[in-house]
């Protein structure tokens, strides 16, 4: 979003041009790598001119346009409640938000094992946005890779996720595990264990669905 708003140009382009491509039907547009609430309100302003222009020139366009970001950059866990008002839906990074939590590129391989998804300060980050979606009535999802693998699947229904992203290739044993989970009792449970835990809870985790039977 940075680089767009550095160059309004394009960015009135490309709105217009979704705008015209959507005529008729509704618009979602999410706005990514998004680090402050003044980014998702100058992204608005340029998208309510494009409508507005629009309609003075009678051209057709959506039927409604809905504006989302993506939160995947750290700074915006601490503007949670500024920016959910000024959003329609939002949508988490589950790549990139650990990767800049733990500032290990995720694409090297000398680094990119030094955090896990399942440690405390990751599931904390999560659960607070998972909270901060309930308390505004916010539709949540994460993309990403980290719903693909059934145990982290897991972790996130815990926390309150209901739309995660996956591989087809995934779709099979994440299906068996959830088939197996009491998700509300999962749910009571996991989140007292990420709140008060500390350190790495993928052991704990795994014992828990060892004792209750969840196939991962």
């Amino acid at each position: 979003i940075r680089l767009a708003l550095d160059r309004p140009g394009l960015l009135r382009t490309q709105v217009r041009a979704l705008l015209r491509a959507t005529a008729g039907i509704e618009l979602r547009l999410l706005l990514p790598m998004v680090s402050a609430v003044g980014e998702v309100d100058m992204a608005r302003a340029t998208i309510e001119r494009e409508q507005d222009l629009m309609r003075r020139r009678s051209v057709a366009g959506p039927t409604k346009v809905l504006v989302g970001a993506m939160i995947e950059v750290p700074s915006l866990l601490f503007e949670l409640d500024s920016v959910l008002p000024r959003l329609d839906f939002l949508s988490v990074g589950s790549n990139d938000l650990p990767q800049y939590l733990f500032a290990a590129d995720r694409n090297n391989t000398r680094v990119s094992g030094r955090y896990d998804p399942l440690s405390t300060s990751a599931l904390r980050a999560l659960l607070a946005i998972v909270e901060a979606a309930d308390r505004h009535g916010k539709p949540l999802s994460l993309c990403g890779e980290m719903a693909g693998r059934p145990l982290e699947a897991m972790a996130l229904l815990g926390l309150g996720f209901r739309s995660i992203s996956m591989a087809p290739a995934s779709i099979g044993p994440i299906k068996s595990m959830i088939l197996s989970l009491d998700e509300a009792a999962l749910q009571k449970w996991w989140r007292e264990q990420v709140r008060s835990g500390e350190g790495n809870l993928r052991a704990a985790l795994k014992r828990y669905a060892e004792a209750q039977a969840v196939d991962i």
